[in-house]
């Protein structure tokens, strides 16, 4: 059974203060239960229900929960048998430019967004992601769950993009309204997509770093895409076969 002290503090992992101030995220359902414990990532500490531990017997740490408590420490409406905790990696890297094609994001601040970015970045090859400050943090768990695991293979950095741009010597493809069709683009062996948010773009101080500003041609009449379609939609162009 749960203490009272250790169902709060599990619930307060929910809020990015507490998890910075500890270095930990949370990880629901079996299969980033899964992906999670077959990685480098360190586990805290795992809860799970009996059939869940029965299936899974040589993965420890793991305290028995019932489902009424599972309920309570979920951040997921439905949890669904198994909660982690795991530290988050000391990332003592930087981005390489060369040879490579990476995704940027200024200013992406809803959690489904970046969690879908991240794993359309997994689906095409791309391990890197280099987000503005401002951007949401990598650990809120509507970001984790997005992911769909994807997180684990795709290294991603929180930079001033400004002075990232200013090192990164590679060609710079900017999602704008006014760029060259995307359709017409040749696929580059190496540069940075460029991504902004949904409301605000890509801010003016980081305009002057791209080479190649392209736009998604718009045929109906919707008024804008989603920043992790277009994202998809221009990965998929610029790094697809």
């Amino acid at each position: 059974m749960l203490s009272k002290n250790e169902v709060k503090y599990i619930q307060s992992l929910c809020h990015k203060k507490q998890r910075q101030e500890d270095g930990v995220f949370v990880v629901e359902g079996p299969k980033l239960t899964e992906e999670i414990v077959k990685s480098d990532y360190k586990i805290r500490k795992i809860y799970a229900v009996k059939d869940w531990i029965e299936e899974n017997a040589a993965i420890e740490p793991v305290q028995l929960v019932s489902e009424e408590e599972l309920q309570r420490i979920s951040n997921l409406q439905a949890p669904n048998k198994v909660l982690a905790i795991a530290e988050q990696p000391a990332i003592t890297s930087k981005p390489l430019w060369d040879n490579t094609l990476s995704i940027m994001l200024d200013g992406i601040q809803d959690p489904g967004n970046l969690g879908t970015i991240i794993r359309i970045a997994d689906w095409f090859g791309i391990t890197q992601v280099i987000c503005s400050m401002d951007t949401v943090e990598l650990y809120n768990p509507k970001v984790i769950q997005g992911t769909m695991g994807s997180f684990i293979r795709v290294t991603t950095w929180y930079a001033d993009l400004e002075g990232m741009l200013t090192t990164a010597h590679v060609p710079v493809f900017g999602a704008l309204l006014e760029g060259e069709s995307i359709y017409n683009s040749i696929k580059p062996k190496e540069g940075i997509i460029l991504v902004g948010s949904e409301g605000k773009g890509i801010r003016p101080n980081l305009l002057p770093f791209i080479t190649s500003p392209v736009t998604i041609p718009r045929i109906g009449g919707a008024e804008s895409l989603n920043a992790a379609v277009a994202a998809a939609i221009i990965v998929s162009h610029l790094k697809g076969g």
